[in-house]
């Protein structure tokens, strides 16, 4: 009988049970087998006189069945709830009681079909739905109920989407959706997002979602609009995405800041370069209508333009943009706020496809590389240019004359120009340009001119001017900076002399 019940609980667990408990059933199983012997003994030696021992032995044997029960039930794994709703079971007198664990939506107990055959949205809806109508602990920002880690698990299927995952209720936070394909069907509004974080309402508070987590997706757009929009949110992470077939933007986040997109992918089309249709890539991969963004070691491999930057205080790092090249009228990254910038662009590679700046007003662009004659162009739209960094960085060209660094004054020409440094920048194949110059004149005369316009960034504005002159012999004349003017530097001295000038021109201070 002691055998039978042992018994009974070892087969009831499961392998995994038996491999994390080995220390402790050994351990119970060594004191069953002493208390088995002791009765065994005692039965032997002293027959039916001994009731009260045996009584003892049992009551022994009943202590270590009972925490036999107790490790079995410590072992008990409760399945991720698919309802708020969902109760534990009421403990018995000899179970264990076991924690919850945090609220997992399975979208599949709702119905959702991860084959991708027949459309899922309405069960995928729902799942949200009661997610964001979940148990909540306390607030994040004021208005934001804190789900307290929520998730809705895709549980790596291929849903089928008719029309945009938007949330039904704002004011919610600490949430996260995750692990899985989501792919537009052909009725998809070509207006619509695969995942909407907006809101219809009007009575809707400043800030619509914070600390919203969308993580390990492959969003499909099928040439029916967007991949995400996040709409006046706070904390929004975006993390190890693949973004495609998309036709309006990949990403797109306006209102609200700190949006932030890390180790991910995103392309109109799938290619790897060199793709036939290039010339008729479309669309905007991230678009970024907002402030303190920050977009981290995202590659983007095709799109009319890689990421446009409408609001300051941006980030971006690691990025790799080899969408549709400049040649084909493409643009990496288009910063489209003239006058307030404000971003940062570093350590990052531009393939093929450059970076254009409107008014650009305390930008720095320093530790990238320039690949196929890509550049950076300054475009004027006031004619404003103030605080520019641009250093540091690498340019490989294929000998057709390209500038690093290019002006487009269609509308106008830059006229308020102040702390602007182009310097120390590596160049293979491209002409350097620059707003510090230096240069050398030898010559048997008395005047000595530099020409700075090969390599000087904005015509006509010279700020500073070092020189030295070094006559030849031991001859001592007088000399002078006589003119300024046209990017050109003219010394003169007060008799013929055999001398050489070093000269440094500085636009920016």
């Amino acid at each position: 009988m002691f055998f039978l019940g042992f018994i009974h609980i070892l087969g009831s667990l499961s392998r995994e049970e038996k491999n994390m408990g080995e220390r402790t059933m050994a351990t119970s199983i060594l004191s069953l087998i002493k208390v088995l012997v002791c009765l065994s003994l005692i039965s032997h030696v002293l027959g039916e006189k001994s009731d009260h021992l045996r009584e003892a032995v049992r009551k022994q044997h009943d202590h270590q069945m009972r925490k036999m029960q107790a490790f079995k039930a410590s072992f008990v794994r409760r399945d991720s709830v698919s309802s708020p709703n969902s109760v534990s079971p009421s403990p018995t007198p000899y179970a264990v009681t076991v924690t919850p664990s945090p609220r997992v939506y399975h979208v599949t107990t709702y119905g959702a079909d991860p084959t991708g055959k027949i459309d899922s949205t309405q069960a995928i809806l729902q799942a949200i739905s009661d997610a964001l109508e979940g148990p909540s602990d306390g607030f994040l920002m004021q208005g934001i109920a804190n789900l307290g880690g929520a998730q809705i698990n895709l549980e790596g299927g291929n849903y089928l989407i008719s029309q945009p995952l938007q949330f039904s209720v704002v004011g919610r936070g600490n949430l996260m959706i995750h692990g899985g394909t989501l792919k537009a069907s052909d009725n998809f509004p070509t207006d619509g997002y695969l995942i909407d974080l907006s809101t219809a309402s009007g009575n809707a508070p400043e800030y619509f979602f914070e600390f919203i987590t969308l993580r390990d997706l492959l969003l499909d757009s099928n040439y029916r609009g967007g991949g995400i929009q996040v709409i006046n949110s706070l904390r929004t992470s975006i993390d190890n995405c693949y973004i495609t077939h998309f036709t309006t933007n990949g990403i797109l986040a306006k209102g609200g800041h700190e949006t932030y997109i890390r180790n991910s992918f995103l392309g109109q089309h799938i290619t790897a370069g060199g793709d036939k249709g290039e010339r008729n890539f479309s669309g905007t991969a991230i678009n970024l209508m907002g402030n303190d963004n920050s977009v981290t070691n995202v590659v983007i491999f095709s799109a009319g333009i890689g990421i446009m930057v409408s609001g300051q205080a941006n980030l971006l790092s690691g990025v790799h943009c080899y969408n549709k090249a400049t040649g084909f009228g493409g643009t990496g990254i288009y910063l489209k706020l003239p006058g307030l910038t404000q971003t940062r662009i570093v350590d990052s590679y531009m393939d093929f496809t450059g970076i254009v700046a409107e008014d650009p007003v305390q930008l720095h662009i320093s530790n990238t590389f320039f690949l196929g004659d890509a550049f950076i162009k300054l475009k004027s739209i006031n004619g404003v240019v103030n605080g520019v960094n641009i250093v540091d960085n690498m340019f490989s060209g294929s000998n057709k004359g390209v500038d690093i660094v290019q002006l487009d004054q269609s509308n106008g020409p830059f006229k308020t120009i102040d702390q602007v440094v182009v310097d120390k920048n590596n160049v293979r194949g491209m002409n350097l340009k620059a707003t510090i110059g230096s240069g050398v004149v030898q010559g048997n005369g008395t005047s000595w001119t530099l020409d700075f316009n090969p390599i000087l960034l904005f015509p006509n504005l010279i700020k500073n001017v070092q020189y030295t002159f070094f006559p030849s012999g031991n001859s001592f004349v007088n000399h002078a900076l006589r003119n300024v003017s046209n990017n050109q530097v003219l010394v003169e001295s007060d008799v013929q002399v055999p001398a050489s000038v070093f000269v440094v021109a500085d636009q920016g201070k």
